[in-house]
């Protein structure tokens, strides 16, 4: 039975990830940072086939802690989906404030970086293979000008460190692939400050609508998946068309 460890997965992709993951025969190590009741929720939801760890990523120190924690419930970590993030207030560059601007990079890079680190570890040091997925979006490519650039530039970082990533560990057997969703159905909006944020870009998407938090889901399990065992140092976007 594989064991699968999800940042940010009380609520939102993240929790969509944790249950297809258990659909599909995983056992699910998450975090959350303060959603005590969606957590909760979630661990009886899935019938005692997850395990729920209260933790902000965006302070890298408590990595290794989450690592150790989630080994200690449920046994050696197969696979990570770095899912945890955060947009930041929507606005403009010359709106935003440098302790804004800190936290999305703590949050989207270098938590990242400190899970990503402290899984790799883990697989190189005990000779295993590991599948990483990192979350990314398709505000990368686009830069999103006028909403939340910051936020675009820290995806854009994940995807680059998703290609070295890929490469670099690749000898070891560890694959690393990022999914980038366009505009999907969470809360991530409402807490940016524009619930209505969704229903105002669709028209903007070939497909014409948002993405449902399952439909990211089945991507992330895909790459998960033997299927994708030749899948590396890339991104799929998954954004409607655009």
């Amino acid at each position: 039975m594989s064991h699968l460890l999800v940042t940010g997965g009380a609520r939102g992709i993240g929790a969509a990830v944790v249950r297809l993951a258990v659909e599909r025969g995983f056992v699910v190590s998450f975090t959350y940072r303060s959603d005590h009741d969606a957590a909760a929720r979630l661990v009886e939801e899935t019938a005692g086939r997850t395990h729920a760890i209260c933790a902000d990523v965006g302070d890298p120190a408590l990595a290794p802690r989450v690592v150790r924690d989630a080994v200690a419930a449920l046994g050696p970590v197969d696979a990570l989906v770095n899912n945890a993030g955060t947009t930041g207030p929507l606005g403009t560059f010359l709106e935003r404030t440098e302790a804004e601007t800190r936290h999305v990079f703590e949050t989207n890079v270098l938590g990242l970086v400190a899970m990503a680190r402290a899984a790799a570890r883990a697989w190189v040091a005990e000779g295993r293979p590991g599948v990483m997925v990192n979350l990314s979006s398709t505000a990368a490519a686009s830069g999103a000008p006028g909403e939340y650039v910051e936020y675009a530039a820290s995806k854009a970082a994940v995807e680059a460190l998703t290609r070295g990533l890929g490469r670099e560990l690749a000898p070891a057997g560890i694959r690393v692939v990022a999914v980038a969703p366009g505009s999907t159905d969470t809360d991530i909006h409402a807490a940016a400050g524009d619930p209505g944020r969704p229903a105002r870009v669709a028209r903007q998407i070939p497909l014409g609508r948002v993405a449902r938090p399952e439909e990211i889901a089945q991507v992330v399990l895909f790459a998960l998946s033997p299927e994708a065992s030749y899948l590396t140092a890339t991104t799929i976007t998954v954004g409607g068309g655009l």
